[in-house]
C-alpha cells in the first residue's frame, strides 16, 4: 500500500491541504484503511455547535474532512469507485440538510412558520431536489450540485407576537434558497462547499428561485421540454415532506405510459447539440462530453428508461450502472454490450476524479503538458500517459460503437422507393409494383394511392407525417419481399392507418428498421396476427427483443414476477386488470410469433396457452379476493374449474374459456362471500379495459346453467352431478379440470368428477343420448346440401374433430368403471390410445384416428390464423373422414368388443 506522502504526490491540491493542517493529515492516514461512513460523517457535524455565524466554516470544515479521506483512498487503490461517489453524495446531503436546518430556524425567529391558505394552515417545508450526479447519488470529486427548490402549497407566514411582519410562502422560502446557496456556494477562506447550479429549475435563469407544487406541475404540462425530461429523471429529494405528492408531478411527466420511442430522437437532437459545441470549442479530449464519453453512457442508460420507464418501474431507479443492469435482464440491451459500457464507466469516472484531484477543478479534459500527464497516468496505475491513453481509446471506441447502435439515424437519405410514395396514383404506379413482384399491382397501386389520398393521413399532424412518410416506401420493399406481397402489403398499411395518430408507434419502426421487417414477416404468415397487432399496436416492442424466437416460455418465473408486479401495484385495481391484459397479450404475442416461426407443434401451442391461462386465472383470483372488504378467511376456499377447450389443454389463440366456480367451506357467511367472489372474479377476466379484454367467459355450464347459481358449493356440485346432470353435461365432465384457486378444492372436485364418471351406465341409453345430441349439432353446424360435394367443415361434419370428441366421451363415460384409467384428463389422442389398450377399439384403426385428429387440429389452427373457416377440399381430408366415420361405426353401431 502506498504511503500517503506517495500518494499526495498525485493530487498537487491534497498534498497543499495536508500541509497546512498536520492534524487533517494524522488522521487521513490513521483512517486510510476504512472507508469513511454516513455514521461517521453525521457524528462529526452532530458533534459542532452550529449557528448561522459558523454554519460556513463547519460546513467547509466537514467537506475537506472527509475529501482529504476519500481522495487518499481513491488515489492509494484503496476505494472503488461506487464508495468515492457516494462520500461526495453524503457530504453534500449532509451539508445541505445542515443549512436548511440552521438557516431556517433564523427565518422562523423573524417571520414565523410558513403556513397553507387552506384549512388547516399546514406548515410547509422547503423541499431540497438534488438533480443530475447528486440525485443519482453518482457525484464526482469535484463537481457542482444542480438544485431546484419546491414548496407544497402557497400561503403566509404566521408572523410572531412581537410584531415581525408575515410573508408569503414564496418569498420566505426564495430569501431561505438564497442563503442556502450563499452557505454552500460562497468562497471563504476556507473554500466553497460545493458550487450550486440551479439553471435547471423551470425557466432556467430567467425563473423564480423557488416554484410551489402547482407552479411546477403548470410548468410541465405547459412549457416541459424533452431535455428536461431527461434531466428529471434522476431528481431525488433531499429534504422536506410530502415527497409522494412531488413524485406524483415529476412521474408522468418524466415516464410516459404507453412506450415512448420518440425519445431516441429527442436525445439525439441534444446529443448532437452537445457535440457540435464539443467540436467548437476542440473538446476531443473531454472525457465526459468527448466521442465515447461518460455522457453517451449515461445517455444510452437513460433513453430506454424514458422509452420504458412508464410500464416498467423497475427502470425508474437513478445510478447508471444499475439500469444498465436491468437493461440486460429484461432484454433491452446484450450482456456483453452492458458489460463493456460498465468497464468504461468505471474507467472513465476514475479518470475524471484524478484529472480534478490535480488543483480540485472541474474539468473533465485530458491535460496537455508532460508533467501533469505522467501524474495522471500514475495516479491510474500506468507507466506511461501513452499506456493509459491507449486504454481510455479503447473504453471511448467501446462506448462510441454501442451508441451509435443505439442512437443511430437509420433513416439517413431517401429510400429508394420513395417516389413510389410520392407518386401514389400516377399511372405507371402498377407498372412499378409489378416490377417488385406483386401479384396484382394494379389493387396494389390502388391501396397505396387510397391511403395517401385519404383523411387519416392528410390530418396527421407534420412532425407524425414525416414519419409515416419515411415508412410506407419501407413497407412496400419489405412486403415484395414475402411470398404473398399483396396480402401482406394490405395487412401492414392496415396497421400503419391504425397506428398514425400515436408517434411513438411510428417511431418505433422508424428507428428500428428490424422491427419493421418482422411486422412484414409476421403479417405475411397470419392475418390474425395482422388483426392481433392493430388491436394491441403495444406488442410491436416485443419485436424488438432478439430472444423473440429463441427462449421459450418460463411460466414459473411468469408467475412470480407477476405476482410481484400485482403486489407492487396495490391498490389500483385499474392498473392491476391493465397488467393482467398487457402480460397475456404479450405472451400470446410471443407464441404466436414462435408458432409461425414453426416451433411447435398443435398440441405444445396448447399448453403454453393453457398454462398462460391457468396462471392469470389464478393471479386475477388472489386480486379479486384481496379487494373484498368483508373476507371471512384469508387464502379463500375456492376453485376455478376450467371446461372445454382450456379443460382439454387444447386451448388456441382466440378460445374463450368455459369455467365453473365452486367453494368448499362450512362457514356460514362461506355461500354470500364466494358468490360476490365470483362475480367479482368474472368482471376481472372479461370487462373491457384500457388495454382491452383479458378473457371472453362462458359460466353457463355450471349446474342449471344460466338459472343456476353463478357460484356452487362442492357437496350441491356432487348432488347435481349425480341426480340431475344430462348427459351432455357428464360429456362436458370428462374435459373438465382444476385451473386455479385453492388445490384442496382441486382435488375434491376431481375425487367427485372420478366418481360422475366411473358410474355404470346402460351401454344403450348412453349410445342413444349421444347418438342424438351429434345429431342436434351437425343439424344446426354442419356442411349442408351441395356444398358437401366441395367443402369439408373440420369440426362440425361426419368424420370430423366432433365425431372423434364424441367417441372418446362415450368411451370415458360407458368404461371407466372397469378402467378407471380412463378418467384421466390426458386429451383425446391419449385416451383413444389408452381405450385401444383396454381393448375397447381396434388398435389400429386407434392410432389412424389419432393421426387424424392431429391432422385436423394441425389444418384447422392453420385456418384460423389466417382468418378463414376451418373449411377444406372433401379430397384432402378423404382417407382421414373414412377411419373416423369405421371408428363411429365400430363404437356406435356394433359396439366396442
Amino acid at each position: 500500500m502506498a504511503s500517503l506522502p506517495e500518494i499526495a504526490e498525485t493530487s498537487r491540491y491534497l498534498a497543499r491541504v495536508l500541509a497546512a493542517k498536520p492534524v487533517l493529515a494524522a488522521e487521513v492516514e490513521a483512517g486510510l484503511v476504512q472507508a469513511v461512513s454516513a455514521a461517521e460523517l453525521a457524528a462529526w457535524l452532530d458533534a459542532q455547535p452550529v449557528n448561522e455565524d459558523n454554519l460556513k466554516p463547519v460546513l467547509r470544515q466537514l467537506k475537506q474532512r472527509a475529501y482529504a479521506r476519500i481522495a487518499a483512498r481513491d488515489l492509494g487503490g484503496l476505494a472503488p469507485l461506487g464508495e468515492v461517489t457516494e462520500c461526495m453524495t453524503l457530504i453534500a446531503e449532509l451539508a445541505v440538510s445542515k443549512a436548511l436546518d440552521v438557516l431556517g430556524r433564523g427565518l422562523q425567529e423573524r417571520y414565523g412558520l410558513p403556513r397553507s391558505a387552506g384549512n388547516g394552515s399546514a406548515v410547509q417545508q422547503l423541499i431540497v431536489v438534488g438533480m443530475g450526479k447528486l440525485g443519482g447519488r453518482e457525484l464526482n470529486v469535484s463537481s457542482d450540485i444542480d438544485l431546484i427548490f419546491v414548496y407544497p402549497e402557497d400561503g403566509q407566514t404566521d408572523g410572531l407576537r412581537d410584531g415581525a411582519r408575515s410573508i408569503s410562502n414564496f418569498e420566505y422560502f426564495t430569501r431561505l434558497g438564497r442563503a442556502l446557496i450563499n452557505a454552500i456556494a460562497d468562497v471563504t477562506g476556507d473554500g466553497q462547499v460545493f458550487r450550486v447550479d440551479m439553471r435547471l429549475r423551470p425557466n432556467g435563469d430567467s425563473g423564480p428561485l423557488v416554484c410551489s407544487f402547482d407552479m411546477l406541475e403548470n410548468y410541465f404540462v405547459t412549457q416541459g421540454r424533452e431535455w428536461e425530461r431527461y434531466a428529471w429523471i434522476k431528481a431525488r429529494p433531499l429534504t422536506g415532506s410530502r415527497w409522494d405528492e412531488l413524485e406524483a408531478i415529476r412521474r408522468p411527466f418524466v415516464f410516459r405510459k404507453y412506450l415512448d420511442f420518440g425519445a431516441i430522437n429527442a436525445m439525439r437532437e441534444l446529443h448532437a447539440q452537445i457535440r457540435q459545441e464539443v467540436a467548437k470549442k476542440d473538446m476531443a479530449d473531454n472525457v465526459k462530453l468527448g466521442p465515447g464519453g461518460i455522457r453517451e453512457i449515461e445517455f444510452i442508460a437513460q433513453v430506454f428508461q424514458l422509452i420504458r420507464g412508464g410500464r416498467d418501474p423497475a427502470l425508474q431507479i437513478k445510478p447508471t450502472l444499475q439500469v444498465l443492469e436491468l437493461l440486460v435482464a429484461n432484454g433491452t440491451l446484450a450482456a456483453e454490450a452492458v458489460a463493456e459500457l460498465a468497464a468504461a464507466y468505471d474507467f472513465l469516472r476514475r479518470v475524471e476524479h484524478r484529472l480534478q484531484y490535480l488543483d480540485d477543478a472541474q474539468t473533465h479534459m485530458l491535460p496537455t503538458s508532460d508533467a501533469d500527464r505522467a501524474i495522471v497516468a500514475r495516479a491510474m496505475g500506468y507507466g506511461s500517459f501513452e499506456g493509459l491513453l491507449a486504454e481510455l481509446d479503447d473504453h471511448r471506441a467501446n462506448v462510441a460503437r454501442h451508441f451509435e447502435a443505439v442512437f443511430a439515424d437509420p433513416n439517413r437519405g431517401e429510400h429508394k422507393l420513395a417516389g413510389m410514395w410520392r407518386g401514389a396514383g400516377n399511372e405507371d404506379q402498377g407498372e412499378e409494383f409489378a416490377r417488385l413482384g406483386y401479384r396484382q399491382p394494379a389493387e396494389a397501386a390502388q391501396r397505396v394511392a387510397a391511403l395517401r389520398d385519404g383523411p387519416r393521413y392528410r390530418q396527421l399532424a407534420a412532425s407524425i407525417r414525416e414519419r409515416f412518410d419515411a415508412l410506407v416506401p419501407q413497407l412496400i420493399q419489405a412486403a415484395a419481399e414475402m411470398p404473398n406481397p399483396d396480402a401482406t402489403l394490405s395487412r401492414s398499411l392496415d396497421l400503419l392507418e391504425t397506428i398514425s395518430r400515436r408517434a411513438a408507434y411510428l417511431a418505433l419502426l422508424q428507428q428500428y428498421p428490424q422491427a419493421l421487417r418482422k411486422v412484414a414477416e409476421l403479417v405475411s404468415s397470419s392475418s390474425w396476427a395482422a388483426e392481433y397487432l392493430q388491436r394491441h399496436p403495444i406488442l410491436l416492442d416485443e419485436l424488438l427483443d432478439p430472444r423473440l424466437l429463441d427462449v421459450l416460455p418460463d411460466w414459473s418465473g411468469l408467475r412470480a414476477a407477476l405476482e410481484s408486479k400485482l403486489a407492487e401495484l396495490e391498490p389500483d385495481t385499474e392498473r392491476q386488470m391493465d397488467l393482467l391484459r398487457e402480460t397475456h397479450h404479450a405472451q400470446v404475442f410471443r407464441l404466436l410469433a414462435q408458432d409461425v416461426a414453426g416451433l411447435y407443434t398443435v398440441e405444445r401451442l396448447a399448453d403454453h396457452l393453457s398454462e398462460l391461462a391457468d396462471i392469470l386465472l389464478d393471479a386475477a383470483l388472489r386480486r379479486a379476493w384481496l379487494k373484498m372488504s368483508k373476507r371471512h378467511v384469508e387464502q379463500p376456499k375456492f376453485a376455478v374449474i376450467s371446461y372445454g377447450k382450456l379443460g382439454g389443454k387444447e386451448l388456441g389463440f382466440a378460445s374463450d374459456l368455459d369455467l365453473v366456480f365452486l367453494f368448499d367451506d362450512p362457514a356460514p357467511e362461506a355461500g354470500e362471500n364466494y358468490a360476490r367472489l365470483g362475480t367479482r372474479l368474472n368482471t376481472w377476466l372479461s370487462a373491457q379495459t384500457a388495454a382491452g379484454q383479458l378473457f371472453e367467459t362462458d359460466l353457463r355450464l355450471r349446474p342449471n346453467g344460466d338459472s343456476g347459481l353463478v357460484v356452487s358449493s362442492m357437496e350441491s356440485f356432487r348432488k347435481y352431478q349425480l341426480e340431475s346432470a344430462w348427459v351432455w353435461e357428464h360429456q362436458a365432465l370428462t374435459r373438465a379440470r382444476f385451473s386455479a384457486g385453492d388445490p384442496a378444492v382441486g382435488e375434491a372436485f376431481e375425487k367427485i368428477r372420478c366418481e360422475v364418471l366411473c358410474q355404470p351406465r346402460d351401454l344403450e341409453k348412453l349410445r342413444a343420448d349421444i347418438v342424438e345430441m351429434r345429431q342436434k349439432m351437425m343439424d344446426s353446424h354442419a356442411t349442408r346440401g351441395d356444398l358437401r360435394e366441395t367443402v369439408f367443415d373440420l369440426k362440425h361434419d361426419p368424420g370430423g374433430l366432433v365425431d372423434v370428441e364424441f367417441i372418446v366421451q362415450f368411451l370415458v363415460l360407458g368404461y371407466s368403471h372397469a378402467h378407471r384409467e380412463l378418467t384421466g384428463n390426458k386429451g383425446n389422442i391419449a385416451l383413444l390410445r389408452m381405450a385401444a389398450d383396454a381393448g375397447l377399439i381396434p388398435a389400429e384403426l386407434a392410432e389412424t384416428v389419432r393421426n387424424a385428429y392431429r391432422d385436423y387440429r394441425r389444418m384447422q389452427h392453420g385456418l384460423r390464423l389466417n382468418g378463414t373457416k376451418a373449411r377444406v377440399a372433401p379430397e384432402e381430408v378423404g382417407a382421414r373422414v373414412t377411419a373416423v366415420r369405421e371408428l363411429w361405426r365400430v363404437v356406435f353401431d356394433n359396439g366396442p368388443r
